[in-house]
């Protein structure tokens, strides 16, 4: 039987965007950590283009709701402008250990992480309007609608909110699915897309990636 073209071709674009993206043993390190600890962190690829937006902003200041064991978090510091700080947020105390410790072995002062033990839906409230670059989000997915009316509040002119894993293994596109979780991210892009003061766009990287960028305030 010969091979589906169109799977052998996905396999063969994903291996080289994966070995296109090699980590350094500080990432790898963070990563396996994670993985043992189910905190599921974002592919290389993903980092990658987040450290392209921060880096591309010169972000100085970045809220993430997901710290994980801080994968994620190591790629939005490479890309901030020096001195910039990091605001992650997440509900698991050994995630946070985990993340600081990341922080910690690649060389970041302690000043440059703020990491903030809590649910993110009560956190970001707390968190000064127009005075983040950019905002990321990987927690549930269930609560994306939420985070989002807090992620456009947050963000000065010209900032980005950056959403992960908004594909649902696939499931946003099939119909015939009508889980909470995937309703939840049909709802997040539905209002993204219908909100004004936003420029949005999908970028098909790991579980999708949507991206707006904020264009006005109001």
């Amino acid at each position: 039987m010969t091979a589906d073209p169109v799977k052998a071709h996905d396999s063969g674009i994903e291996t080289y965007v994966h070995d296109y993206f090699a980590e350094d043993d500080t990432l790898a390190s963070a990563r396996e950590r994670g993985v043992d600890a189910g905190a599921d962190p974002v592919s290389p690829a993903t980092g990658a283009a987040l450290r392209f937006l921060t880096a591309t902003a010169r972000a100085r200041a970045v809220v993430e709701v997901g710290t994980g064991s801080g994968v994620s978090g190591l790629y939005l510091l490479a890309g901030m402008a020096e001195g910039g700080v990091l605001t992650t947020i997440d509900v698991e105390p050994e995630h946070q250990r985990t993340a600081r410790r990341a922080f910690t072995e690649a060389g970041y002062p302690a000043g440059r992480a703020r990491l903030i033990m809590g649910r993110g839906l009560d956190v970001l409230p707390r968190l000064t309007d127009a005075g983040y670059d950019l905002v990321f989000v990987d927690a549930a997915r269930i609560e994306y609608p939420r985070y989002y009316e807090q992620a456009v509040r947050l963000l000065r002119e010209g900032g980005v909110i950056a959403f992960d894993g908004v594909f649902a293994n696939g499931r946003v596109g099939d119909r015939s699915r009508r889980d909470a979780e995937t309703a939840a991210l049909r709802e997040l892009a539905a209002l993204v897309r219908a909100d004004e003061r936003l420029a949005p766009a999908f970028v098909p990287l790991a579980d999708g990636l949507l991206l707006a960028a904020k264009t006005a305030t109001g």
